[in-house]
């Protein structure tokens, strides 16, 4: 496959999941480095907030080795992804953490009303976006997680799981999803190529 000379940065820090998210960019085509390098994140054409973790321990990480202040002045398109939006949101029940505010909603656990935490596949609702160009009805996504971002404004996908919550989210340059696009099959592989290809 020919490399599209766009030139990702993956954030690094103290969450998992970040080689699986190289490894579905390079697929697609895209050179991406894994990074915790100021100027590199800066830099980049476009950049990646990935996470499987703890939002505190992640925070604590995040405002250690001055990756908050880096992350919320991006200008370049930013997708954050499962952990990664929880910290783009203001505050975190998870460690009753403070994150990084970009978007107006709180981080709350699933009430135990059913299996926590939500693992699985599931459907989309009231998707907006160019991040969801040919999108279909009947198309499922990947979940982990055993808290929610809530509803609101910046809302641009819904799923119900117990209660309905925010699968995905933007605000000006900042993207988010809740799901696992690198785990969600072809569905996700066409979510993160309208991300490095169209936003």
């Amino acid at each position: 496959m020919n490399i599209n000379k766009t030139m990702i940065a993956i954030i690094k820090y103290n969450a998992g999941n970040i080689t699986s998210v190289k490894n579905a960019v390079e697929r697609l085509g895209f050179e991406c480095i894994i990074t915790d390098n100021p100027d590199e994140i800066r830099c980049a054409d476009k950049v990646i907030f990935p996470g499987v973790g703890e939002a505190s321990s992640a925070m604590n990480y995040l405002n250690k080795n001055g990756l908050s202040e880096i992350i919320k002045s991006l200008l370049q398109p930013t997708l954050g992804i499962c952990l990664g939006l929880q910290l783009l949101c203001k505050h975190s029940e998870e460690g009753n953490t403070d994150c990084l505010g970009i978007f107006d909603a709180n981080v709350k656990r699933f009430p135990p009303k059913d299996i926590i935490p939500h693992i699985g596949w599931n459907n989309l609702s009231d998707v907006q976006s160019p991040l969801f160009n040919d999108f279909g009805t009947d198309d499922t996504v990947y979940f982990v997680h055993g808290y929610y971002a809530e509803i609101c404004p910046q809302t641009i996908a819904q799923c119900d799981y117990i209660l309905p919550f925010s699968a995905a989210m933007q605000k000006d340059n900042f993207f988010a999803t809740q799901f696992h696009p690198e785990k969600s099959g072809s569905v996700g592989e066409r979510i993160l190529m309208n991300f490095l290809q169209t936003v």
